[in-house]
């Protein structure tokens, strides 16, 4: 391996350090040299898994970088290529320059972001519980979560990215910083459009008084300033802002794909199955589940609380792609991280975490190993489960009327 490579890594492992160090949660001693010991086996696992490439990479990943090299770097990304955002393609841009072998860049672009999310998970946590053992563990369980590892460093693939900004523009909003939770949550949406799975909770936000209308009006001038660089580079203005609905179309007309959807319990044959229609019903019930959840919330406004966000986090993030048609085997990574921080939170309803990350290596494995381990379906019932103990969480916090306090924290003591 590139001495290169394993310096940046080392890098990054420090970053990861600092961070702990900067949340003020290492008290110790003993603390420090846990947390010495956690970072660099976290990264001596991402280390070992570098080497490893998967079709996505040989089939995309690799093609697009070497693109971008053949045709001038940044001078290239006037071309319409691959189904990504454009803010991603400027790290494909950019890596294109140098003499470092692409599949690490990549991969060490997505565990930077994997150390994001992981602070970013307890920070959130820290606005819902005091507790500073529960942060600590909270940020190191999201940085051994086995699909986090398996994403970006050992798949290449970047979710850790848009779902830490999504993790951090929550806790940025609970934190009373809007414009910046505001920012994130466009950095989130602008590296992908899953993202979309959380973009109701800016409505929760508001709700909580955390936003105010105008700042509704901030995510399109990001969004548009996000892009602006690559409409200077050539770009067509219009087709950068109406990328995602042009893209519509290349996720596919199955109905699922290795997801541990609603749609793992039917069979169905696409010469006489209806897909339009099915795909309509997934629609609309995802669409209905989400405006349920914001009308309890726009009734019982004056019992939202931290925690309250979390659970509503946790809803929205499971329960849309559990209904949504066309979903991956990979759209449940917000899922992943955020019943972690559920479980840290009201240990009650731990067992979602768990079942969550069950249901994602299910999809896992099906890709990586081109098997499967188990049918679909198993993950879909476990998904239930998850979706169910969130949904009584949510109805217990709204029920205690703000008995939880004015934030939404507890302490070990309660």
């Amino acid at each position: 391996m590139d001495f290169r490579v394993i310096l940046i890594l080392i890098a990054e492992a420090l970053f990861a350090f600092l961070l702990l160090l900067r949340a003020g949660v290492l008290k110790s001693r003993r603390a420090v040299l846990v947390s010495v010991l956690l970072i660099a086996a976290a990264f001596t696992v991402r280390g070992l898994c570098l080497d490893y490439v998967t079709l996505d990479y040989k089939d995309f990943l690799s093609k697009w970088v070497d693109f971008y090299r053949q045709n001038g770097g940044f001078k290239a990304l006037h071309y319409p290529l691959g189904n990504y955002n454009i803010p991603y393609l400027y790290f494909l841009c950019l890596f294109s320059y140098s003499s470092i072998n692409d599949l690490y860049l990549i991969k060490l672009l997505s565990i930077f972001f994997d150390v994001l999310l992981a602070y970013g998970a307890m920070m959130l946590l820290g606005k819902v519980r005091e507790s500073i053992p529960a942060r600590i563990a909270c940020f190191f369980t999201v940085l051994f979560l086995p699909t986090v590892i398996l994403n970006g460093s050992l798949w290449a693939q970047c979710d850790s990215i848009y779902v830490a900004l999504a993790v951090l523009a929550i806790y940025f909003a609970l934190d009373d910083r809007p414009i910046l939770s505001v920012l994130f949550f466009t950095l989130s949406f602008g590296f992908k459009l899953q993202a979309v799975f959380l973009l109701p909770v800016m409505a929760v936000l508001w709700l909580k008084g955390k936003y105010k209308l105008w700042h509704f009006l901030l995510f399109p001038v990001f969004y548009v300033l996000l892009v602006l660089p690559a409409v200077a580079l050539g770009k067509p203005f219009l087709e950068t802002l109406t990328l995602y609905a042009s893209q519509t179309g290349s996720i596919g007309d199955g109905l699922n794909y290795n997801s541990p959807s609603v749609y793992a319990f039917f069979q169905y044959d696409p010469s006489v199955t209806d897909l339009a229609a099915a795909s309509r019903v997934g629609i609309i019930a995802a669409f209905v589940f989400m405006c349920v959840i914001l009308a309890v919330c726009a009734i019982k406004r004056r019992s939202i609380t931290n925690g309250v966000i979390v659970a509503v986090s946790v809803l929205f993030a499971v329960g849309i792609p559990f209904l949504l048609p066309h979903m991956h085997d990979r759209y449940f990574f917000a899922a992943d991280v955020l019943t972690v921080v559920m479980a840290y939170a009201y240990v009650k309803y731990a067992a979602a975490a768990p079942l969550t990350q069950f249901a994602s290596l299910l999809g896992y494995h099906a890709y990586l190993k081109m098997r499967y381990l188990l049918l679909m379906d198993h993950g879909a019932r476990a998904l239930i489960v998850a979706l169910m103990l969130g949904i009584v969480l949510f109805a217990q916090l709204l029920s205690a009327n703000g008995d939880t306090g004015a934030a939404g924290m507890h302490t070990d003591a309660e």
